[in-house]
């Protein structure tokens, strides 16, 4: 056995066991790096450090904390509250209309919050208890909520897909942000045909119905909170501002909502909301400097290579590898969280991905569908967690009644990864 097959041995059982110990990722990287550059030689220890610096010094990854603050903004000055009732006012009367509102309302704010969690805890307090007060059961109302959330992942601005973004060699963001609409707006389509079968069988009632200048005026209320993502979308496809100078007027105009047309917060509110999005931020960019260290390990090992080799000795078949590689990111799903995992899967498989002709940006839009199922699987679901702990209720009931939506989204991400149309329809329609 060579040097470089035991340091990569060294590199992913430390790191395993680290995880297991329930060491934080960051460390659990840095630390599987460290003592592995050890086993290599003094002089990559160096060599790690400088890496993990490295990893955080790209213009591209101020787009992330700006998207993080605006957010944050938007959650703690009420647009969540608007954007329910704009969801209510367009599907509220149907049957089981609650439910729908909830799909609704999680397709709008994840275009705003970027983030699956967020999402839940800016509208799990709202949505479930609208619907539990309502008739609806809590197994059915949590489980609901947190499924919808994850099309935070899919549907733009996401900074994950910036993430993705620069982990596959600094692609386009905003042809990723056009590949994820197709996708994140199908899974809704899905998502509301089960609730529809759902609801009627269980007799769920309807919802409340508006008169029209009651409409008029929620509908132009929470459009204010939309536009968020029409401006990012607008600018970054049109090239008129880059993703991080869009990320930045998307903090300015969140700003402007919520101070002085909502009115929602004060001055005084703004230090409190950037320090919450400052401590997501500090996690996030720690991950992504570890992860910068251990990729690079990884490549020294050629890792990539022989993850592709192997691959392709298993079956030439292009359907039988792809179903191979959204197994694999299921599994790793269930134990990694999303950003750790797509920094250290994106320069793995990308390289087997692009043998069999896929698009880096169809793949991209493939992993976050797949770690969309993982954010709602135990041990490590940090949504399904969320979902429970705003709903009060255990994740055994919650998994069980999700059980219908693991089907549905499962289903999506076959129809996203066998059908290319879906994630780059867009992106060669409208950017070249």
């Amino acid at each position: 056995m060579d040097s470089n097959t035991i340091a990569m041995i060294i590199l992913f059982a430390i790191f395993v066991i680290f995880m297991i110990l329930r060491v934080p990722v960051t460390f659990s990287m840095l630390g599987a790096c460290v003592i592995t550059a050890f086993y290599l030689g003094p002089k990559y220890v160096s060599s790690i450090f400088l890496r993990f610096g490295d990893g955080v010094q790209s213009f591209s990854f101020l787009a992330i904390p700006f998207f993080i603050f605006a957010g944050d903004i938007m959650a703690e000055g009420g647009i969540s509250d608007r954007l329910v009732e704009v969801a209510n006012v367009m599907v509220g009367r149907f049957r089981g209309g609650l439910a729908y509102v909830n799909v609704i309302a999680s397709t709008f704010f994840g275009g705003i919050s970027g983030s699956p969690t967020a999402d839940v805890s800016s509208l799990g307090p709202i949505e479930i208890g609208m619907m539990t007060r309502n008739g609806y059961d809590k197994d059915f109302s949590v489980a609901t909520t947190v499924a919808t959330a994850t099309q935070a992942l899919i549907i733009p601005p996401s900074h994950n897909m910036i993430i993705y973004g620069m982990a596959a060699g600094g692609i386009s963001t905003g042809k990723l942000f056009l590949a994820g609409i197709g996708p994140g707006l199908m899974l809704c389509a899905a998502m509301c045909i089960l609730v529809a079968r759902i609801t009627k069988q269980r007799g769920y009632p309807r919802g409340p119905k508006y008169s029209f200048w009651e409409s008029v005026k929620i509908l132009c209320d929470g459009f204010l909170g939309v536009m968020t993502i029409i401006i990012i979308l607008l600018g970054v496809c049109t090239g008129l501002f880059t993703t991080t100078e869009s990320a930045a007027i998307a903090c300015v105009y969140a700003l402007f909502i919520t101070l002085f047309v909502y009115r929602s917060i004060s001055l005084k509110d703004i230090w409190p909301i950037a320090k919450k999005s400052l401590g997501t931020l500090a996690m996030i960019l720690s991950i992504i400097a570890a992860a910068n260290a251990f990729c690079y390990l990884m490549s020294l090992m050629q890792v990539p290579a022989k993850i592709t080799q192997t691959l392709l000795t298993i079956s030439d078949n292009r359907y039988v590898i792809l179903i191979l590689i959204n197994i694999l990111l299921l599994i790793l799903g269930c134990f990694m969280d999303v950003a750790p995992l797509i920094l250290i899967v994106t320069p793995i498989l990308l390289p087997v991905v692009e043998a069999l002709g896929m698009e880096p940006i169809h793949f991209g839009i493939v992993v976050m569908m797949n770690l969309a199922v993982g954010s709602l699987t135990p041990p490590v679901g940090t949504t399904l967690f969320a979902g429970c702990a705003v709903g009060g209720i255990s994740i055994e009931k919650v998994t069980k009644a999700l059980l219908p939506y693991y089907v549905v989204m499962v289903a999506a991400l076959l129809l996203v990864t066998y059908v290319p149309a879906f994630s780059m329809a867009l992106p060669n329609l409208l950017m070249h």
